[in-house]
Order: structure tokens, then C-alpha cells, then sequence
């Protein structure tokens, strides 16, 4: 931090960018619960509106590894900034469609908005004091829960009762605030990284994630076998091994790939996909089990608004378990924060097994898996940041984020698959099955145990500096910073 200012209130800074966070998060689960109508609202079909989600998903996925890059390169502070603008200007584009297509504009645009969480999860490395870094990293992380819970119930509840344009005018002005709460508390920090934006790295990762993520995301609409998958897989896999061979030549790559090849980035990497898989599988199984009617013989009959009460607990959850995280790392590492985490998360979806056959059961799954995913969620950064340069936590955080996402694409695709294929007749309707549920739930258990294992062969070590640079030797590791003992 610049020595002519102030030192910066840590509470005030944590406080400011959890709250960036929870606005951040609640764009993703906004929508939700308008699914259902969206054909109707925007006059098309229920593939078309779909994409309303998957244009976020993938505007996220795709930007915010570049802007983690140009947060290194030109500041956190002012890339915080440039990320709620996005927010912003999605939310009065999406509180103005009447149609489809400013629908998905204004969509894509919240997605961009996503780098405010890995952007401020990285601040906390240069403004917090070592003994309070890990519990923020923590707090940050916990805060994605809390913006998943505020957004199924309040976006429910203005559906069922008022005009669903309201939602995102309350968005853009919550965005509003966020931008002028982080020009005027959270203090510029000196950027540490050297050489330019990678353009060319930018433009390649883009491209082989938009055809990787569509394929995974409309795989089963589509159909797995049909000739656009296929074609987007095999362009996926030929433009990202491309864009590797770029990176590993450019003399300033978007992502450092020798920094993220060492074995503590890069199993704490797919730990992330994982993780990020067995989190989603929840989220997507829970609520349609609380809305299908009791008819059924499983359903438990809860109305829209309803269903996002219920689930409301088990975000609000993870801000709760995210300080004991911090002591767990403290006390021993955060490796084991994340070996635990996890294997919360497979004990919650065990318990799916006997418990989910009644509203409070799901609410007690839901807490369990929560508490584990708050576990892990407040490691994977502290993990990152203790193998990275402090001129890499930007993209190196981003980069993270970037893996999660893809675990819970596929998730949705797995999930989605095991729910359309093992299937019940409930009069005209055809419904998922009480099998296909367990399957799910048993399918997030059996990957969350894979978690476990992948963080457990987490080597640990301090921060070095980047392979094949000239940057100077860094002070002690983020590791060490949130008490690595090892």
C-alpha cells in the first residue's frame, strides 16, 4: 500500500468487499426463479431462454481471467471499479428487456461483474495484517453463500407479487452503491507486476472456453452425440492447447502456466474443479425437490417462495462456519481446511440418503453441504496465494474462480442428464424420479470424497517468484500468513 496514505480500516475494507461479493453472487441466482416464466416474460422458447443463465456463466468464465491479469498489471483498486460497471449498466439493461435479446446483453454483462470476487479476495493480501488475513479470505469467500441466499427468496418473492423488472433495478442499485463504497474506502495498492496485457492469451482462452463451456452447458439439449458438440469439443481442445503453447512462449502471458504447473496451484486447481462440482449438484437438486408436489409421493410441496426460504438457511450457514476455517488453517493448514471441507460436504450428501424425504431433512442437507463448501471455499485462495507471487494473486485468484466454474458447468451437465434420463410419469407430466434425486445426491457425495483425496496430495511450500522472470523475491508466503505448519 501507498505509505502516504492512511492505514485502512481493516474491518471496513473486509466489510466493503464482502458486500462487492454478495451483490457479485446474487446476480447468479437472480434469475432463478424466474426460469420457469421467462418464456412467456420474453415471448420465446425454453431453450432460447436459457441462454439467459448461460450467457452469465459464460461472460464470467471468460473475462475474469483477463481482468485478474490487468488487476496485477494496473491496479486492484481500479479494476474493482471497472468491474461493477458491468454490474451496473447489466442490471438497467435487464430491468428495461421486453425480448429476448436485451435479456441475454444484459446477462452477460452482470457475468462480467463476477472478477469483484477474485479481484478482492487478492486486495486482502496487500492490505490485511498477516493475522487477520486468513479469517477475511475466509469472510470473502462465505460471502458467495450469503448472496445466494438473499437472491432465491427476494427474487421468488418479487415474482410471485410484483413486476419482475423490479428485481434488477433493486440490482443496479445495490451495484451502485458497491462502486462508491470501494472509490472512497478501499485504498489504492502499488501493482507489483511487469510487461503488458496479453491480448492475443486473452482472445485464446476466450475462445476455447466459449466452446467448451457451450458444448458441456447444451450437451443434452443439443445431444452429446450431434455433429455441433462434437465440433465444439474437439475446436476446445484444439484452441486451449494452442493458447497454452502461446503461453508458455510469451514473455507476459495472461496466465503464468509454470506458476500454475507447481503442484500446490496445481492440484489445489483441481481440487477447485471438483469441489466446484459437488457444490452445484446440490443447488440444482434441493429446489426442485422442495417445489414438485406432494403428489408425487417425494415432493415436498413448498411454493417458489417458499423453496427460497428454505434454502435461505444453508447460504447464511456459510458466513457462520467461515471463521472456524480460519482457525482450522491457523491452527494447522489450509490444506486441511480443505481435506475437511470436503468431507463435510460428502457427509451432507450421505445424509441426503435418509433425510431427504422431508422439508427440514433437505434444510439439514443443505446446512451440511454448505458448511463443508464454506470450509473449502475460504482454503483454495489461501492455498493460491501461498504458492503465487504477490504480483500474480490477481490472475492466479481469477484463474481459480475460472476452474470452479467449470466444475459446476459440469455438474449441471452431469446432473441434468441423471435427472432427464431417470424419469417418473406423474399424470400428463414427466418428472424426475425419487432414484434419479439419490443418484445426484450420491454422485455429489462420491465426488466430494475425490476432493478430499486430490487436497490431501497437496504439497505445501512458500511463495516464489515466477519461473523465468526477473521478479524480485517476495516476503512470506499468504500460506504461512494464515498459519501454515507443516
Amino acid at each position: 500500500m501507498d505509505e502516504s496514505q492512511p492505514a485502512p480500516r481493516t474491518g471496513t475494507v473486509v466489510g466493503v468487499l464482502a458486500l462487492a461479493s454478495i451483490v457479485a453472487s446474487l446476480m447468479q441466482t437472480l434469475i432463478v426463479p424466474l426460469i420457469g416464466q421467462l418464456p412467456t416474460l420474453l415471448h420465446t422458447s425454453a431453450g432460447n431462454a436459457s441462454w439467459t443463465v448461460t450467457a452469465t456463466l459464460l461472460a464470467a468464465a471468460v473475462t475474469t481471467p483477463a481482468i485478474g491479469r490487468l488487476a496485477d498489471l494496473y491496479g486492484k483498486k481500479p479494476m474493482l471499479l471497472v468491474s461493477t460497471v458491468p454490474l451496473v449498466a447489466g442490471s438497467v439493461v435487464c430491468a428495461t428487456a421486453g425480448s429476448l435479446a436485451p435479456m441475454i446483453i444484459g446477462r452477460g454483462l452482470q457475468g462480467i461483474g463476477a472478477a469483484v470476487v477474485p479481484i478482492g479476495i487478492s486486495t486482502l493480501r496487500d492490505l490485511m495484517p498477516p493475522e487477520k488475513l486468513g479469517s477475511a479470505i475466509a469472510l470473502i469467500s462465505s460471502s458467495l453463500g450469503i448472496g445466494g441466499a438473499l437472491g432465491l427468496p427476494i427474487s421468488a418473492a418479487v415474482a410471485q407479487h410484483t413486476d419482475w423488472h423490479v428485481l434488477f433495478w433493486v440490482a443496479g442499485a445495490l451495484s451502485v452503491l458497491v462502486c462508491a463504497l470501494i472509490w472512497a474506502l478501499i485504498p489504492s495498492v502499488p501493482t507489483r507486476a511487469g510487461g503488458s496485457f496479453d491480448v492475443p492469451g486473452a482472445l485464446g482462452l476466450g475462445a476455447g472456453l466459449v466452446c467448451l463451456l457451450v458444448a458441456i452447458s447444451k450437451g443434452a439439449d443439443w445431444g452429446w452425440g450431434s455433429g455441433t458438440i462434437l465440433g465444439l469439443l474437439a475446436t476446445a481442445v484444439i484452441v486451449l492447447l494452442a493458447w497454452s503453447w502461446w503461453e508458455l512462449r510469451s514473455a507476459s502471458p495472461l496466465v503464468d502456466l509454470r506458476v500454475t504447473a507447481r503442484g500446490q496451484v496445481l492440484l489445489t486447481n483441481a481440487a477447485s474443479i471438483v469441489v466446484g462440482f459437488a457444490m452445484y449438484a446440490s443447488a440444482l437438486i434441493s429446489p426442485q425437490l422442495l417445489q414438485l408436489p406432494k403428489a408425487t409421493g417425494y415432493g415436498l410441496g413448498q411454493s417458489m417462495q417458499a423453496a427460497g426460504l428454505w434454502m435461505a438457511p444453508a447460504g447464511l450457514m456459510m458466513m457462520l462456519v467461515s471463521p472456524l476455517g480460519a482457525k482450522l488453517s491457523a491452527a494447522r493448514t489450509p490444506r486441511t481446511t480443505l481435506v475437511v471441507g470436503s468431507l463435510v460436504i460428502a457427509a451432507g450428501y450421505g445424509s441426503s440418503i435418509a433425510l431427504m424425504n422431508s422439508v427440514w431433512g433437505l434444510l439439514a442437507v443443505s446446512v451440511v453441504i454448505n458448511s463443508g463448501v464454506a470450509l473449502a471455499y475460504g482454503a483454495m485462495p489461501a492455498l493460491i496465494m501461498g504458492a503465487v507471487p504477490l504480483s500474480d494473486t490477481g490472475s492466479a485468484n481469477s484463474f481459480n474462480t475460472l476452474m470452479r466454474s467449470i466444475g459446476s458447468t459440469l455438474s449441471a451437465a452431469v446432473v441434468g442428464v441423471v435427472l432427464s434420463h431417470m424419469t417418473t410419469r406423474s399424470g400428463s407430466h414427466v418428472l424426475p424420479s425419487l432414484n434419479g434425486f439419490r443418484t445426484g445426491m450420491l454422485i455429489g457425495c462420491g465426488v466430494a470424497v475425490v476432493a478430499a483425496a486430490v487436497a490431501a496430495c497437496i504439497p505445501l511450500h512458500r511463495a516464489t517468484t515466477s519461473a523465468g522472470t526477473n521478479k524480485a523475491a517476495e516476503p512470506k508466503s499468504a500460506d504461512a500468513q494464515v498459519g501454515e505448519a507443516h
